[in-house]
């Protein structure tokens, strides 16, 4: 099966996809680990993750890694937690200071994934593993887990054309609002979203946002406007939600009131309101919390010395600028409309109804059957 084929076959996974070490039979495994001391439950995990302007990292990624690391361990383990609020070198500081810190292993989720190399580097020369979450680091990390991105593009595409309706051709022309330039994710978001765009449509503009941020998306969809006329963008792909927001409110600035489809990604609370309300088309939905436990059990297999399990949870491989074959985890990913609002975000558990449907959004919650 080709890797695109595969991709395509993992994006029909359900949302709750799960992996069983038990059912693997591997529970237990305690082979001694490569270079990392082989130690029990009284362990420390650093936890590095990249900023705040979307919530998910705070509300989601953090307290669910905690939490998975204490039933890992007893209730004996520590997890060491930063936030580098989008600034690269703070993050290095935040790498430096848990490597100096006594961290037995460190989940990074990098701001910078070139600048963050040498930190890993200096991490693997003191023996202690570096899993990469949800960004491909460079340098000498143990293990990679994310989602697979360039499919996250290809759901967004795909989603994007399915809401033209059939329109294509030079007429349809489609605004690109892509993610920061020093995010590795937002390149391969970007190759599969345009595997699926490019000869279908017209891509007027296109932009690079720095940091992800809403303002900045917002900036950009302004000149988009006036370069290309409110009327005439038939579709804005927007790389994520914050961005997405950040999208409408300029059309919505300019006077448009029948909005054009925009996508997302990560299924932030208030984007799951907007495509309810029919004023973003889709996001994407990332089951944060297989993410998060996996990572932790990765983390925490590594430090005990127990390769059986770890292997387990890493059967793909991925290549980084600086090294290849790196063991990997790539989790299912879900294409999130109003029709699969309460079979994905409220099924799982992200949110509850009456979270979604406050009273602006009573009446538009009411027409897809979701009651708070």
């Amino acid at each position: 099966m080709s890797s695109r084929m595969r991709r395509i076959a993992i994006s029909v996974a359900g949302s709750t996809l799960t992996l069983s070490l038990a059912a693997c039979g591997v529970l237990g495994g305690a082979e001694s680990g490569d270079e990392a001391q082989v130690k029990g439950n009284d362990i420390t995990v650093g936890l590095l993750l990249p900023e705040k302007a979307n919530t998910r990292y705070e509300q989601f990624d953090y307290p669910i890694f905690k939490k998975k690391v204490a039933a890992l361990t007893r209730d004996r383990g520590r997890v060491l937690y930063a936030n580098a609020e989008a600034d690269a070198k703070k993050q290095e500081g935040q790498l430096e200071e848990m490597i100096e810190g006594g961290a037995d292993a460190i989940v990074l989720d990098a701001v910078d994934a070139h600048a963050v190399a040498e930190g890993v580097a200096k991490a693997k020369r003191a023996g202690i593993p570096v899993i990469a979450y949800d960004r491909l680091a460079e340098g000498p990390i143990d293990a990679y887990i994310s989602f697979d991105n360039e499919l996250v593009g290809e759901v967004q595409g795909r989603s994007l054309l399915e809401a033209l309706g059939g329109r294509s051709g030079s007429a349809t022309r489609i605004v690109m609002m892509n993610g920061s330039p020093t995010d590795p994710n937002a390149r391969q978001f970007k190759k599969g979203a345009l595997a699926e765009l490019t000869g279908k449509v017209r891509i007027a503009k296109s932009y690079d946002t720095k940091d992800w941020k809403p303002e900045n998306a917002r900036a950009n969809m302004k000149k988009a406007i006036n370069a290309i006329g409110a009327d005439r963008i038939a579709a804005v792909y927007s790389a994520n939600d914050g961005m997405a927001g950040g999208v409408i409110e300029a059309l919505e600035d300019a006077g448009v009131t029948d909005l054009p489809p925009v996508t997302g990604q990560d299924a932030e609370l208030s984007a799951v309101q907007r495509i309810v309300a029919g004023e973003q088309y889709m996001s994407v939905y990332k089951p944060y919390p297989q993410e998060a436990e996996n990572a932790a059990e990765m983390a925490v297999a590594r430090v005990q010395g127990k390769d059986i399990q770890f292997d387990a949870l890493t059967r793909d491989n991925v290549d980084s600028p600086t090294h290849k074959n790196i063991p990997a985890q790539l989790v299912p990913v879900v294409a999130l409309t109003k029709e699969n609002v309460a079979d994905t975000v409220v099924a799982d558990g992200i949110y509850e109804a009456s979270d979604i449907c406050t009273a602006k959004y009573e009446t538009a919650c009411a027409a897809i059957d979701l009651e708070s």
